[in-house]
């Protein structure tokens, strides 16, 4: 099974530019050419949330013509910067998996690995909140199939990076989520965005991460009073192979004309 994630898209409104200097579209639009591209195909695209910039209709409208040529399937769930509403209207058959919940979180079963998404939206701010209630719905989804592989997927990384602006901005509850998560090995990865960056750690008995934006990066700084501020990095997206024999393999792919490939070998010989 190939997973893609891609995450912080951050489209806005025809002519309107992210932090008045950012063009997100055209970023987006290379991203689903790159995907489209894959070979082998890939099975889903996972979105880990801002995947519109003010959470406006006409922002969720712009996104879905930007990511109609992916002809995948697609699960969301929202950051900060989205609103529930809005993604709901925007996806209206994840919001059918979702049901009369009031958080946007549901399990998708269709392929070897099962994948769960969890909604850390706290509204009205950056930060994100894993309340009792989405913890309670998250044991609960992983006792039902304790031996089946599973990928759960939020916006917000439940672990602190070390870029402080980024970590005062970080996720209410991941202690709590930590020992959800403990209690079900069968969690093979929890893949988060919000941070523009490709971040990888041990956390409470799996592998969670971030995957880089679309558009543009956070700012590398690893200082505590480390200004807020974004670079335009190579933008990205990840992949993430599962195999039963080996698990998940995560892979970060940079979004851009290189050049290449070039061959090692000429003739049966590498070439020096």
């Amino acid at each position: 099974m190939i997973i893609v994630q891609i995450t912080d898209t951050h489209i806005k409104p025809p002519g309107r530019l992210a932090y008045q200097r950012v063009d997100t579209a055209p970023f987006l639009e290379r991203a689903v050419a790159a995907i489209a591209a894959l070979v082998p195909r890939p099975d889903v695209v996972l979105a880990t949330g801002d995947l519109v910039d003010a959470g406006h209709a006409e922002e969720y409208e712009r996104l879905l013509d930007l990511l109609r040529p992916l002809d995948l399937p697609l699960f969301a769930v929202p950051g900060n910067h989205d609103e529930r509403a809005g993604l709901s209207n925007a996806f209206p058959a994840l919001a059918a998996r979702v049901g009369s919940s009031r958080f946007f979180q549901y399990t998708v079963e269709d392929w070897p690995v099962r994948l769960i998404a969890m909604d850390s939206v706290l509204p009205g701010s950056g930060a994100g909140e894993l309340c009792a209630e989405r913890l309670a719905w998250l044991d609960a989804r992983l006792s039902e199939q304790p031996e089946r592989p599973t990928i759960v997927f939020q916006h917000h990384p439940p672990f602190a990076t070390g870029i402080g602006h980024m970590d005062r901005l970080g996720l209410t509850g991941a202690a709590d989520q930590a020992a959800v998560i403990r209690r079900h090995p069968q969690v093979e990865r929890v893949l988060c965005g919000h941070l523009h960056r490709p971040i990888q750690v041990r956390w409470a008995g799996t592998i969670a991460s971030t995957a880089p934006s679309t558009a543009h990066q956070v700012a590398l700084d690893l200082r505590d009073e480390a200004p807020s501020a974004f670079v335009m990095e190579p933008p990205g997206y990840q992949i993430h192979a599962w195999r039963a024999d080996t698990g998940v393999v995560s892979h970060t792919a940079m979004i851009g004309d290189y050049d290449g490939p070039y061959p090692f070998f000429k003739d049966g010989r590498l070439i020096d």
